[in-house]
């Protein structure tokens, strides 16, 4: 077991039963309600539980997906929470992905002016990113995570036996913040990841603590994104867009295979714009197209990918907000791109794409 000590929580790393066990101990909860959607009910509740078995665990159970991240799931939380007689004092488990965790500690908060939650992160997504940081919301108007506030939790447990349930494509969209994390600030890790050609068989559990404390440095400086903190929206300017608008298409996109189409794109305008060497942004593009193996967009969407970006809420004014990097392992934040330049660099990028595949 590792423990990260931040500000206002502990995040535990390793088999977390006993110190589960120890923080439900330390405190006298009225009610234990744990959120789950249909594959966490099926897959990790049955570990909670053998984690716990005397205690008493009320389930509150939603559709699993991105697109049930809305005020709608949020009303069935509450209306269910409301039934269930709970008050201030109870706790609410969040035990999923980062869908369940943004949104829970989202519905947690607002409830009756907020009562106590935990994050229990069960995807690779969420226990390298989503854990750290107190970011709580849902996504509004196809816009992500446009409705929601900063609010921390009580602790976060993290237990790699819980990537032991993830299909193939979950484990694939979770490397995407690993890369993200080497990108924009530790050049030696990017170094070591790129050498992958397989992700099958790959020890995740050792990626876990590099990359959460590689955004614990980060999130501390910057609690509430006024800074350096966004150095960790390097393609996600551009990949929330692409994500938004697929999750209304007969094949959406998971977040990591929409923010690695992110990459190659911003890194097309960190070559453009804040000097990132054309070796690099080869070596990035052929990296994503190994691993992601990425469709190319269509044209027709282009506009509508630029009216959600003009959503973002990581913008000021009407200028469109990134994070870009000058070199592997060093971003640069609060930079602008216009229209036509980032037209061009989704055109690079399926270009780029159509020439390697």
């Amino acid at each position: 077991m590792e423990i990260i000590a931040l500000d206002n929580y502990n995040i535990h790393v390793g088999n977390i039963q006993q110190s589960l066990q120890a923080l439900l101990g330390q405190r006298s909860y009225s009610q234990v309600l744990v959120l789950t959607d249909t594959n966490t009910a099926e897959h990790c509740l049955p570990v909670l539980k053998s984690y716990l078995p005397k205690q008493q665990l009320n389930i509150i159970q939603i559709p699993a997906g991105e697109q049930h991240k809305h005020i709608e799931t949020c009303q069935l939380i509450w209306k269910q929470m409301m039934e269930l007689g709970t008050d201030r004092k109870a706790l609410l488990i969040n035990l999923g992905g980062g869908v369940i965790g943004d949104m829970g500690g989202f519905c947690a908060s607002t409830f009756k002016r907020g009562l106590d939650f935990i994050q229990i992160p069960t995807t690779l997504l969420s226990q390298v990113d989503a854990s750290i940081g107190g970011k709580l919301g849902i996504d509004f108007m196809k816009v992500k995570n446009s409705i929601g506030l900063f609010n921390n939790p009580q602790a976060v447990f993290i237990d790699p036996v819980f990537l032991q349930t993830l299909p193939f494509r979950e484990i694939r969209s979770g490397f995407a913040e690993i890369i993200k994390h080497s990108l924009i600030a530790d050049y030696d890790q990017w170094v070591m990841i790129r050498q992958i050609s397989d992700l099958k068989g790959q020890n995740w559990a050792s990626f876990l603590v590099p990359s959460l404390k590689i955004k614990q440095r980060i999130v501390e400086e910057d609690p509430f994104e006024k800074g350096l903190r966004k150095a960790l929206n390097f393609g996600h300017t551009i990949g929330h867009a692409i994500e938004g608008h697929a999750l209304e298409t007969s094949q959406p996109l998971l977040h990591g295979e929409a923010i690695a189409i992110g990459f190659i794109c911003e890194s097309y305008l960190a070559h453009k714009q804040t000097g990132l060497q054309r070796s690099d942004l080869e070596e990035i593009g052929t990296f994503i197209q190994q691993i992601y193996q990425p469709k190319a967009l269509e044209e027709r969407y282009f506009d509508e990918y630029l009216h959600l970006m003009g959503n973002d809420k990581k913008n000021e004014g009407k200028a469109i907000n990134f994070t870009l990097i000058k070199a592997t392992g060093e971003a640069v934040i609060n930079q602008t791109a216009s229209a036509e330049m980032i037209v061009e660099s989704l055109r690079f990028y399926n270009d780029f794409i159509r020439k390697t595949h």
